[in-house]
């Protein structure tokens, strides 16, 4: 089996990309019509990483960091799905509905169960969090983020409910 995991290269041309099949790509275009031939994932061209800044590379959140095509596909369409069923309007209603602050998970729960999804069908966090940005945008709401708990004068907090432990920060 030959392996098409697509790099970018330097070039005195300009943008260009090498394939590990030996293939040059003479543009980004190209190379993820390459990717997308060959069943990869055409956002990170198959390496399953995303580089946000030289030396900082994290998994790729179009493929879940699999590098792979399908994947990717499934993605987008969950994406596309969420964009339709959840609108401003719904993310609107339920936050109207908060007296004080509130959570984004809380928000992403309440949308969750007044639409019925069981968890995981759905990347309701990701388009909730994407809504509750445009809304602060708008001036709507403030987002902030708050400790757990103040240790003193000179130390927070913060409880990590995914992992169920504590870390502490000096401020």
């Amino acid at each position: 089996m030959t392996k098409h995991t697509i790099s970018q290269q330097n070039s005195i041309l300009g943008e260009a990309f090498a394939c590990e099949c030996g293939v040059i790509l003479g543009g980004r275009m190209t190379a993820e019509l390459h990717a997308a031939e060959n069943n990869l994932c055409s956002v990170c061209l198959g390496s399953a990483e995303e580089e946000i800044a030289p030396g900082l590379a994290r998994g790729c959140p179009a493929c879940a960091g699999s590098g792979r095509r399908k994947e990717q596909i499934t993605w987008q369409l969950a994406y596309a799905e969420a964009e339709n069923l959840i609108t401003m309007s719904v993310v609107r209603g339920i936050v109207a509905r908060f007296d004080g602050p509130f959570h984004l998970s809380e928000i992403a729960d309440t949308v969750r169960a007044g639409l019925g999804l069981p968890a995981g069908r759905l990347p309701v966090g990701p388009r909730v969090r994407d809504l509750l940005l445009q809304l602060q945008a708008a001036g709507e709401i403030a987002m902030l983020s708050a400790p757990d708990e103040m240790l003193g004068s000179d130390m927070v907090l913060y409880r990590d409910p995914r992992w169920q432990r504590a870390r502490t920060l000096g401020l």
